[in-house]
């Protein structure tokens, strides 16, 4: 068998929508940080950029499906996802669920990792939520994340962590198993099929 040596197709996933949102100033942090990363390539979704319908439909329209094919086919490509995710109401925020909800076979056999920020509790309540989802669509998610509590008193006004050294080091640790998942799962599907 020849492993595949491309480089690994990561999707950043931008899970909230909320105005104000502090979302972007997490999801840049992050992507600093994937740019010094050997062998990954990015792709931002963002959820606040989809406009996916909240009723779900085996049947959808045209203009559904069209709407659909300009996120499905990014998915598809991933080879994994990393989602970036704030802590709403002890979970995760609505339109990520909908974007997970209207996919499947996408999510299949990739490793998920998680970013999260929030108030005392840095979003891990959410991240457990979304465990559980990722879990049922047979998706592996990555036990080691990176969470930033109290996250608005964290950065600076350009965006920049005040204090990098441990979260920098959490980065590296995620970056580095979600590189390993992602390649052994990609090189396992170029022999076998997933069966999900």
């Amino acid at each position: 068998m020849e492993l595949t040596t491309s480089p690994l197709k990561v999707a950043v996933i931008l899970a909230s929508n909320r105005e104000g949102r502090f979302a972007p100033v997490v999801a840049d942090w992050f992507l600093s940080r994937t740019a010094a990363h050997p062998g990954i390539e990015t792709d931002l979704i963002d959820v606040a950029e989809l406009d996916l319908p909240f009723a779900l439909t085996h049947r959808p329209g045209p203009d559904v499906q069209a709407r659909l094919a300009r996120v499905s086919s990014r998915l598809a490509a991933a080879d994994a996802f990393v989602v970036v995710t704030p802590e709403y109401n002890h979970s995760y925020p609505a339109p990520l669920k909908n974007l997970i909800d209207w996919h499947h076979a996408e999510w299949q056999a990739k490793p998920v990792a998680f970013v999260s920020y929030g108030g005392v509790s840095g979003g891990l309540r959410a991240v457990e939520h979304l465990r559980q989802v990722f879990a049922e669509l047979h998706a592996v998610s990555l036990r080691d994340a990176v969470s930033f509590h109290n996250a608005g008193a964290l950065f600076d006004d350009e965006g920049r962590h005040k204090a990098p050294v441990v979260v920098d080091a959490a980065a590296k640790t995620l970056l580095d198993q979600l590189t390993w998942w992602g390649s052994a799962l990609r090189d396992a599907k170029a022999v076998r099929p997933y069966g999900g």
